[in-house]
């Protein structure tokens, strides 16, 4: 598959389509994620968005940020819609009524209306094979009405539906596999991606548009108030998700995993647990179950590697 490679300059050259302006908290990781996103993406785009953080801060009404074309949908809709667009521009084309040029069609959601909500549309849409990119922004939880778990929300994680208490540690699932899920219904391209690496997160998703078929990228979305750290802090603590291994960048392209980024010596993942004034309940004992589930979770996907 053809490389898609970003360097700093054509970074700072590309249009911003998604414009500065927007009701984002302070530091947010998802905001910066989706910016990156649109300057790759370009003009010629269809964007569908779900109920979300991403749609409530990007257009309050009468104010938009986006300077590309963007549909509201519902929570669990994000997939089913983009099919619909992505359909409508194939007969329009069929009947020569829109030009040739390739458009990108692009779904929007966070890890609720991913994992959760979405989970049936976006199942039914990689399986009937259309040709468009959805992006899940995952911020590991319901941020954007109150800090309420999904299923994405990771093994510990106090929120105030999975409180930490006298007899909780908070969370007490282990956060579903999104791309393993999306990989299994052989599709040409999935990813993970952090805003921490933004070259390789622009790189995917020019790859993830490019490709001919359905592609998944799974964004690491860090909320300095949902995971309670400073607001400076985002960058900081995308870049321990990666270097303690709890989220691993890496392609399955056609099948074949490959790993963006190698972390020979992983930091301990209490580097970024305690970071985290979610996580600042657990146990030495539920810290290292933690970090044994996460050794193993990492040696599995090794083994995947070809």
């Amino acid at each position: 598959m053809e490389k898609h490679t970003i360097s700093s300059s054509q970074l700072i050259a590309r249009e911003e389509l998604f414009a500065p302006g927007h009701r984002a908290c302070i530091g947010c990781g998802e905001a910066l994620a989706v910016r990156l996103a649109c300057k790759v993406l370009g003009r010629n785009s269809i964007v569908v968005s779900v109920t979300g953080c991403i749609e409530i801060f990007s257009s309050p009404l009468p104010h938009t940020s986006w300077r590309l074309p963007w549909i509201h949908t519902l929570f669990e809709n994000a997939a089913a819609v983009a099919s619909g667009v992505e359909a409508g521009l194939k007969v329009m084309t069929r009947k020569e009524r829109h030009p040739t040029q390739e458009v990108n069609v692009v779904a929007m959601a966070g890890d609720g209306g991913t994992s959760d909500i979405g989970l049936q549309a976006l199942s039914g849409a990689l399986e009937r094979g259309h040709n468009f990119l959805y992006l899940c922004f995952d911020n590991e939880a319901y941020m954007n009405t109150g800090i309420q778990r999904s299923s994405a929300t990771p093994h510990g994680a106090s929120t105030t539906t999975s409180p930490a208490g006298k007899v909780s540690i908070g969370q007490v699932t282990w956060k579903k596999d999104m791309p393993a899920i999306a990989a299994a219904h052989n599709i040409p391209y999935v990813a993970t991606a952090c805003p921490s690496y933004p070259f390789d997160l622009m790189s995917k998703v020019a790859k993830g548009a490019a490709i001919q078929g359905p592609a998944y990228i799974h964004i690491l979305s860090p909320c300095p108030i949902g995971w309670r750290v400073a607001t400076d802090l985002a960058i900081t603590i995308g870049r321990l998700a990666v270097e303690t291994r709890i989220f691993p960048l890496y392609e399955v392209e056609n099948g074949k995993y490959k790993l963006s980024h190698t972390v020979a010596k992983p930091r301990p993942i209490q580097d970024y647990l305690t970071l985290q004034g979610r996580f600042r309940h657990l146990s030495e004992e539920t810290i290292k179950e933690i970090q044994d589930r996460v050794d193993k979770e990492y040696a599995k996907l090794i083994g995947k590697v070809a």
